[in-house]
């Protein structure tokens, strides 16, 4: 490995501590212009050891790749389920709710076993069969182009199903969360569909475990002021959490 000069070295370890870091915080930190940082990170980067993205750097690469549903479902298990019951108590009786794709869907659809009157509006066929389990619900399933890696709904007919309805509340998961880029998913339908999800909603709730965060899809959903709530895990960064508050996001913590 080619030498590190001592300042390389504790940016590496800012990094073990953060997994991302903003340039303006280590100009601060080692009291040099954001040009010598700017250096320092893609000297860095180009011997493997960070990756580079606009206004810092991160230990992991901060591109979200699609994954197939069943992949999905063994990552984050325990938080996706808290982020789930935490969601649950956000939906009240004779709400009329959308419901998108996406492992932590199919929890709360799970969740909502016993609940009383409600109709879930969704693009996701396994929260469908899920929420079959509750005489109570009023389903209403999207039709169209079905996606078989996440067994979801997408394209020109279900977008134009979905302009009929108005709800009081959009859950909806994503693949990346970026302070500047906003919320995005990795596939360019899902993309669209959801934009028309935010649209046709009073309240938007993203519901992503703090992996998600610091990352960017292919496709972009919407800016974060489109979005009311973000509930996610206890593993968000204070400087995240900050920063999605500063834009008018509420986050919730499970």
């Amino acid at each position: 490995m080619e030498k590190l000069i001592a300042r390389h070295s504790d940016i590496l370890k800012v990094l073990d501590e953060k997994d991302y870091v903003l340039v303006q915080d280590l100009c601060e930190k080692f009291n040099v212009s954001s040009v010598t940082i700017r250096k320092d990170l893609n000297y860095l980067e180009s011997l493997g050891l960070l990756f580079r993205n606009h206004g810092g750097a991160s230990k992991y690469v901060r591109y979200a790749y699609e994954k197939n549903v069943g992949e999905k479902e063994s990552i984050n298990v325990e938080a996706k389920q808290s982020i789930a019951k935490a969601a649950l108590q956000l939906i009240q009786e004779n709400d009329c709710i959308i419901l998108a794709s996406g492992t932590t869907m199919h929890y709360l659809a799970r969740m909502l076993v016993n609940f009383g009157q409600l109709t879930v509006l969704t693009s996701s066929l396994r929260v469908a069969l899920e929420l079959c389990n509750n005489p109570n619900i009023n389903i209403i399933q999207l039709g169209g182009e079905v996606r078989k890696s996440s067994t979801s709904i997408v394209g020109s007919i279900s977008e134009t199903i979905l302009k009929q309805f108005s709800c009081n509340k959009l859950f909806l998961g994503v693949d990346g969360i970026d302070l500047d880029f906003g919320i995005s998913t990795s596939n360019a339908a899902e993309a669209h569909l959801n934009q028309l999800m935010i649209e046709c909603s009073e309240k938007v709730v993203i519901l992503a475990d703090s992996s998600k965060l610091n990352k960017k899809g292919f496709g972009k959903i919407a800016p974060l002021d489109k979005i009311d709530y973000l509930i996610t895990d206890d593993g968000i960064l204070e400087e995240d959490r900050r920063g999605l508050e500063e834009r008018g996001v509420s986050v919730i913590t499970k």
